[in-house]
């Protein structure tokens, strides 16, 4: 418990070092590609850091989502790790409730999310101790309440989320100062990215999850990370402003 109190007081970059040090390959960092996750990409390379770098390919990615995939591992070189649902449950699916079913009901919305993020999370995290990730508290009401360092009591893993409390300021201004790639739909007034049938652009004022199924109300999210009922921080948000200091 120690360590990970420890962990909860370091700056982001240190607190990436020190998971990589002490876990190496125990340690998974999930990547969407998204805006944070190329930040937390970039300490990982100037690091040399051992950890697991992992990705879920839903089938159902934007193209240009795919076309970063592919930066990423043969012209920036990371040992990506591809994770894909299980095709018999995807088959299954699709062959019951249609192509694109989760437009028709949030139970839908739900069932699709599980087979094509949540179930293929289960295997990358199997055998891991910590589990990094690029969420931002800032992002939705119910990721206001995670912590820094929290234990994630469904999944029995450590969850370190080191840019919790940057802004998306914070963010844009790291990625512009180290010329690091981004997905291009950023540029076309995308705020958060994830499979293609399920995001679209947003108003420049609008929340940074509005454009993630829009057409249902409630909270944005698809089960990959649990509410804070669910976990145990350590070091809540509130109680750090660990940001970029811009």
């Amino acid at each position: 418990m120690d360590f990970y109190e420890n962990l909860s007081k370091l700056g982001p970059e240190e607190m990436m070092a020190k998971v990589g040090e002490t876990y190496g390959k125990r340690a998974v960092f999930t990547t969407s590609l998204s805006a944070e996750d190329m930040v937390i990409l970039n300490f990982i390379i100037k690091q040399k850091n051992p950890m697991e770098i992992a990705t879920i390919d839903t089938g159902r990615l934007p193209e240009e989502t795919y076309i970063l995939m592919d930066k990423v591992k043969n012209e920036m070189g990371v040992d990506l790790k591809v994770y894909f649902p299980n095709s018999t449950e995807v088959q299954n699916m699709v062959n019951e409730k249609g192509i694109n079913l989760f437009y028709r009901s949030a139970e839908n919305r739900h069932l699709c999310c599980n087979i094509r993020k949540v179930h293929p999370l289960g295997e990358i995290l199997k055998g891991k101790s910590v589990w990094i990730t690029g969420i931002r508290s800032e992002q939705t009401e119910a990721r206001e309440k995670s912590g820094k360092v929290e234990f994630d009591g469904e999944r029995k893993i450590w969850k370190v989320n080191p840019i919790l409390n940057w802004t998306r300021k914070d963010v844009w201004n790291y990625i512009r100062q180290n010329e690091i790639p981004y997905n291009k739909l950023y540029d076309r007034n995308y705020k958060s990215i994830g499979c293609d049938p399920c995001t679209r652009p947003v108003g420049k004022n609008d929340p940074e999850r509005s454009g993630r199924w829009w057409w249902e109300d409630g909270i944005k999210e698809c089960g990959l990370h649990l509410s804070g009922s669910q976990t145990t921080s350590l070091y809540l948000s509130k109680n750090n402003n660990g940001g970029s200091g811009d």
